[in-house]
């Protein structure tokens, strides 16, 4: 449905910018793919309508059957800076909402550059696994090993921004990212969460942060 599910999502009516993606195992912060847990992203005009098509789309629905569980977020972008392919597909509406939030990176690795990615990658998914603040956390992509996005959700921006500032393994990649002129393309895109549905591992991760809010 990787493939095939392309046609069906270009005609559901109100859909914006999509991706269709995979992930990696374990968490999805390595390269080797899990061929069991895949990823929609989608851009909608609005919360009523991205609730609706989701919910009624012949697509969706297709894949709900045929998976054991999803699990969805509905989002609203409060920054978004960079390009996937080549556009930009986030318009950003800025909130004074504490939390929760939620961060997504997305970059084209340069194939040269792509072994020294990698290298980092380890390093990084165990410091992020560690991180009491963190509340959901999954690495995924388009082409393996060279279009790869993270995907994570904080109680609140200081928790976020604590461990993306702190000296660690992060920190670190980031700069060598800048020094070897490491990816091709970037996005960095934060968002609000405005609702969750479904499960994953049969619970709702964000359970506790709807209770602390």
């Amino acid at each position: 449905m990787m493939g095939l599910a392309r046609p069906a999502l270009r005609r559901v009516p109100d859909i914006g910018f999509w991706k269709l993606c995979g992930s990696g195992t374990g968490e999805g912060f390595t390269p080797i793919p899990n061929t069991g847990v895949y990823a929609i992203l989608a851009t909608w005009p609005n919360l009523k309508i991205a609730q609706k098509r989701i919910e009624s789309a012949l697509i969706y629905q297709r894949y709900r059957r045929k998976s054991e569980e999803s699990y969805t977020l509905f989002m609203s972008p409060v920054s978004a800076r960079g390009a996937w392919s080549g556009v930009t597909p986030f318009k950003s509406h800025p909130s004074k909402a504490r939390g929760p939030i939620a961060a997504l990176t997305r970059a084209t690795v340069n194939p040269i550059a792509a072994l020294s990615f990698w290298r980092r990658v380890p390093d990084i998914s165990a410091v992020i696994g560690q991180d009491p603040n963190v509340a959901f956390k999954i690495g995924i992509g388009e082409v393996p090993l060279l279009h790869q996005i993270t995907f994570s959700v904080w109680p609140d921006t200081e928790g976020m921004a604590n461990f993306a500032r702190k000296d660690g393994p992060h920190a670190r990649a980031i700069k060598a990212v800048r020094d070897g002129n490491w990816f091709r393309e970037e996005l960095y895109a934060r968002f609000e969460i405005l609702e969750s549905r479904g499960t994953w591992h049969g619970a709702d991760p964000l359970e506790h942060l709807k209770a602390a809010a």
